[in-house]
């Protein structure tokens, strides 16, 4: 039973500390609207996700006014669309992505995902298509972000899709360049992505996944720093309880607010996603929380520790307070959303390198990251192919959403704005992965997948 503290500590977290619902995520089946005539086939994508979504947005605005949580995003997710490009063939993916900015625009919804393909093991129908259709659908929409699913610990690593992945990166940034090269920075490419990840961009409605449900992702970086803060003597030990109980009440509200969602819309509650989502907001960084543990700076020694620590933390705390936990659950670390790795990045503390060794360890990968306009497509399948190696051989979820930032150089600034905020450009290595690249293939499956 919620007493009258209880009350008084959410209201403050609400007020002071950045405590947020990211988003509330409809994942949505779109295996019934195949159809060969693809005009067809995007009419009844349009018609389903509509009936199913066009409540989505007030249901949001209306638990935020009862129950005075901000919900930051209202999302879709739907079925990879590569799964419908496969039986039309001669159509063009692009009108796919089109019907879907207009479901976007009648909904009212920030952004739907599952423009995506599923390639792990080797291309099937469609994916081809679609994957060289990214460019463009992201240079003609505003609302649609797009996945590739390169690798697994299961099936190893596809390293013809690799390759493919780092041309189609700066294809999309040299297409959206005019824009701050926005369209890499709505395009995430995966190894082990879950089905069930509320997230943009990289979320899509898993085939395992009832025909519409409702998602939600949980935020508070600012809370739990402002949680480690009072208690500024307290023991390593002592700091997991305090991540541990303050991930609980978070989750809690997560919890609450997905149940009532899923009975408002009359649609089964899938999970809850813990992870701790920044925002360049000041006061709201998951580089703030580690250096609240004692860090001068994020991304200096020991930076690597203190995440790992936080991260299964806030998965132990988080775990408690929801039945349906799932997606990705424990911090993320996008360079550009995150006011204190800006900071860091800024001050060259923290570079590319630390931050992949800081991804074996956290929520996903590298994420959100500006790099030189000159980076050569090899290069970028190159660190593709190194993030998705830490994914398979530990069976966890990595993923990388580079953004070539087209004319300018490292040191330089690429400004997004909102969620997105803004990056410092990165250096990148200037020796050339190249013949590696080229060679094609896949890296076989490690030992860890043969556990029957």
């Amino acid at each position: 039973m919620l007493n009258v503290y209880d009350i008084l500590e959410t209201i403050r977290m609400i007020q002071d500390e950045c405590l947020d619902i990211r988003t509330i995520t409809m994942g949505i089946s779109l295996l019934d609207c195949i159809d060969t005539d693809i005009d067809k086939a995007c009419g009844k994508v349009y018609e389903k996700i509509v009936r199913h979504a066009e409540r989505l947005v007030p249901v949001g605005q209306q638990i935020e006014k009862e129950y005075g949580i901000p919900i930051i995003n209202k999302r879709i997710s739907v079925t990879p669309i590569s799964m419908l490009c496969a039986v039309c063939p001669d159509g063009n993916p692009v009108k796919f992505a089109k019907a879907l900015q207009r479901c976007a625009d009648t909904c009212g919804v920030n952004f739907i995902g599952g423009y995506s393909a599923l390639v792990h093991k080797g291309f099937s129908a469609g994916d081809m298509a679609l994957i060289k259709s990214i460019p463009e659908a992201l240079d003609v929409t505003e609302n649609i972000c797009s996945s590739v699913n390169i690798g697994s610990t299961k099936s190893g690593i596809n390293m013809d899709a690799v390759k493919l992945m780092g041309q189609i990166v700066k294809e999309s940034a040299v297409r959206t360049a005019d824009r701050d090269c926005i369209g890499p920075a709505k395009l995430v490419v995966f190894c082990n992505a879950v089905e069930d990840n509320p997230f943009m961009a990289g979320a899509f409605h898993g085939i395992g996944e009832p025909d519409c449900e409702i998602h939600v992702g949980v935020s508070g970086p600012g809370v739990v720093r402002s949680a480690l803060s009072k208690y500024p003597d307290a023991s390593i030990n002592e700091l997991a309880d305090i991540i541990k109980k303050t991930a609980f009440k978070i989750t809690r509200m997560g919890q609450l607010v997905g149940a009532r969602a899923s009975k408002e819309l009359g649609v089964p509650f899938g999970i809850v996603d813990l992870s701790l989502a920044p925002t360049p907001a000041i006061g709201d960084s998951v580089a703030h929380i580690l250096e609240e543990m004692g860090l001068e700076m994020c991304g200096t020694h020991g930076t690597t520790a203190c995440l790992a620590m936080l991260n299964d933390a806030v998965k132990k705390g988080g775990v408690m307070a929801s039945s349906t936990v799932g997606g990705l659950s424990g911090a993320f670390i996008p360079v550009s959303e995150d006011a204190g790795m800006i900071d860091s990045a800024v001050a060259g503390v923290l570079s590319l390198e630390k931050l992949e060794a800081m991804t074996a360890v956290c929520s996903v990968g590298l994420d959100m990251i500006v790099v030189p306009g000159d980076i050569s497509p090899e290069t970028i399948s190159a660190i593709i192919a190194d993030e998705a190696s830490i994914g398979m051989v530990n069976s966890k979820t990595t993923a990388v959403r580079l953004i070539p930032a087209i004319n300018k150089k490292e040191g330089e600034m690429l400004e997004f704005g909102g969620l997105l905020g803004s990056g410092p450009v990165m250096s990148v290595r200037d020796k050339s992965p190249a013949k590696f690249i080229n060679r094609g293939g896949r890296i076989p499956a490690p030992m860890q997948s043969l556990k029957n």
